[in-house]
């Protein structure tokens, strides 16, 4: 059942800072991000948090590598995850790091709480553990005589430790996971929980000795030790919003939606859970356990250097494409092997085909038959009234599949009102309507329809494809962006008001022809190619000399001219003083070409040419990304050409 409140709050995990952002840290952030965005689309008062996971060992053993210290090491390492959510249109509430002081105060209440009610207590401890999970085994739990979550070698410890009473709670959580449906989902997960459930729980370990692990959060009790990283990662959901007290006070607690891997729903489910009975916090309305991306059947790992870059997948196709082929491709909640065919297999089949196509051609014969303004129905036929019960039709169902997170699923639903609008199209031929005048009566109707099925779906499709769906609004006239439209807009067919100008643009997702796509493939799916360097790694130091070797000139734009089938292309010829260069530029998304002749630019003058859709580029010029805005580089006063930037 929906929430009753106005607010509504999703999670994702807060990702670990020694992991490279790759394509399943992507699908999870994209998913909490659709279901977000439709929530503002439904009125509701969001929060949406995501964010880093800073404590543990193998931070505080990378940086120890690196000859810095770890809080320096993490303050560098987050940032990918941030540029990352940039890119990908990301629309979180706010961004928490476990080393903020708000969250560790708040880690530190609840420690001192549990501790003070005697929940926490100190004991010895004897057990496998291991060093890349950060966690202790028993011997039971060893598969082989290793850890059973990643199959490496463990050591055996003997230490006093402080531990959580854990398994007191577990009669009370395996008993609230029976009763209610949507606390675990899908079924096969809760199966799997309860599974775990019908083995004593032990106390769970909540402390790591400081002289072993120095990088952490210090007991309020015991400054000799530092807090288990999971015990203190989980508490970001609620330090979030402050103190106990706060959390309360909110509106945002219980949290509608915690969505995470199914290699972490045991610390969700189980962890959490309990710590949150201890406190007397509810639990999460529902943990919500998706599946993992595989390469060629396996999951991907930097060991088999298979992982999928997203910022690589982002230049080659663009945001939205990817949005939709990782929530399109598999139902969410099952394990999807990626494959990067596929993709460009949904990008011609789909967006191109289908949607593009909708768009083009609908936009491009109201300019042809009504000089670009949008007609006013006027004679009906007995094919409208189809096509206005799908679109009521797929309203509802797309918010029945929101309830249950089927993304796949909803979907399917949006491109069945595609379909049947294509084929109403095709159906009252609106090129042989224009031959009559009664036919040109219909033709309005038509026209209209059409446009405001493409109104209907661009609001549908706003959360999985925020760009395109302003873009197809914007195509058709509409004031405002979608967002403020708002799902109370497709209740009822007819909001498209007529009279609007239409604006056509260019295609909305140009088709990857074979010969290009066979060459996009031989590239990406090289087999044993290093992943590229993260952005928060920070670039590999290189020497003065080496730097002397980029040939740096000012140049001055001439001509500019969009290139086909790109939408991201410029094809530009700049004079740099001693001759005029040819350079195709990734620009097109922030500047149109009649805007750039006259322009200063900086060019690296000495690149090897390279061809770019099959067009020469002798250079490149530099320029940035500011939250997705191209600023190309330049200076505060005016340069002569071909002058050495140093």
């Amino acid at each position: 059942m929906p929430k009753t409140s106005s607010k509504f709050y999703v999670t994702t995990p807060i990702y670990y800072v020694n992991d490279v952002p790759h394509i399943g840290h992507a699908y999870t952030t994209i998913a909490a991000d659709v279901i977000a965005r439709y929530k503002r689309l439904e009125g509701f008062e969001v929060f949406f948090l995501t964010g880093t996971d800073e404590h543990g060992q193998k931070v505080q053993q990378a940086a120890a590598k690196l000859g810095i210290s770890p809080e320096e090491h993490v303050d560098r390492l987050h940032q990918r995850f941030k540029e990352l959510w940039t890119r990908l249109g990301i629309t979180h509430s706010d961004f928490i790091r476990t080393t903020d002081e708000r969250h560790k105060k708040v880690v530190r209440e609840i420690l001192t709480r549990l501790h003070d009610e005697g929940e926490i207590y100190r004991d010895s401890y004897e057990g496998w553990y291991c060093t890349p999970d950060e966690r202790f085994w028993t011997e039971k739990d060893l598969v082989a005589g290793n850890c059973p979550e990643c199959g490496r070698k463990v050591e055996k410890i003997r230490e006093h430790n402080y531990f959580f009473r854990m398994g007191k709670h577990q009669d009370w959580l395996a008993g609230a996971i029976r009763d209610d449906e949507r606390f675990i989902q899908p079924a096969s997960r809760k199966n799997e929980v309860l599974g775990f459930l019908s083995r004593p729980l032990e106390d769970l370990c909540i402390s790591r000795p400081k002289e072993r692990l120095p990088w952490g959060i210090p007991l309020p009790f015991d400054e000799d030790y530092v807090t288990y990283v999971w015990f203190d990662a989980l508490i970001n959901y609620i330090s979030i919003h402050g103190s106990l007290e706060e959390i309360r006070k909110s509106g945002f607690w219980p949290a509608d939606h915690h969505l995470v891997g199914k290699d972490i729903l045991t610390t969700h489910a189980v962890y959490w859970s309990t710590m949150l009975k201890a406190l007397g916090l509810e639990t999460p309305k529902n943990i919500f356990a998706h599946g993992w991306w595989t390469v060629n059947g396996q999951k991907m790992s930097k060991t088999l250097r298979n992982a999928v870059d997203p910022h690589r997948l982002i230049e080659l196709f663009g945001v939205d494409v990817l949005r939709y082929f990782l929530m399109r491709e598999v139902p969410f909640g099952q394990d999807g092997d990626f494959s990067h065919k596929a993709l460009i297999g949904r990008l011609n089949s789909d967006l191109a085909n289908n949607l593009g196509n909708l768009l083009n051609r609908t936009v491009n014969m109201m300019k042809k038959y009504f000089d670009g303004q949008v007609p006013e129905p006027a004679a009906k036929g007995e094919e409208d009234a189809p096509l206005a019960a799908r679109a009521r039709d797929v309203v509802a169902e797309v918010r029945q599949g929101y309830e249950e997170l089927a993304y796949s699923r909803i979907l399917a639903k949006i491109w069945e009102l595609v379909d049947q609008t294509n084929q109403y199209i095709d159906k009252t031929g609106p090129w042989n309507l224009v031959k009559t005048e009664d036919g040109k009566k219909r033709l309005q109707t038509v026209m209209y329809n059409a446009a405001e099925s493409l109104r209907t779906l661009a609001v549908l499709l706003y959360p999985f494809m925020p760009d395109s769906a302003n873009s197809i609004v914007k195509q058709l006239g509409v004031a405002g962006s979608v967002e403020a439209m708002g799902m109370a807009s497709v209740e009822a067919w007819g909001g498209l008001k007529p009279g609007g100008w239409v604006e056509p643009g260019g295609r909305l997702f140009p088709r990857i022809e074979d010969k290009e796509a066979e060459k996009i493939l031989a590239r990406l799916e090289q087999p044993g190619e290093a992943p590229p360097r993260a952005t928060g790694d920070g670039p590999e130091p290189i020497s003065i000399e080496d730097f002397m070797k980029v040939d740096l000139r000012t140049g001055k734009i001439i001509e500019a001219e969009r290139v086909k089938k790109s939408k991201k292309l410029i094809k530009l010829r700049v004079d740099i003083g001693t001759e005029v260069r040819q350079v195709v530029a990734g620009i097109a998304e922030g500047f149109a070409p009649e805007d750039l002749p006259g322009r200063t630019i900086i060019l690296v003058a000495n690149l090897k040419p390279a061809k770019l859709m099959g067009i020469e580029s002798q250079g490149m010029i530099l320029a940035a990304s500011n939250n997705g805005k191209i600023l190309l580089a330049g200076f505060g006063e005016e340069p002569g050409k071909g002058i050495r930037v140093k």
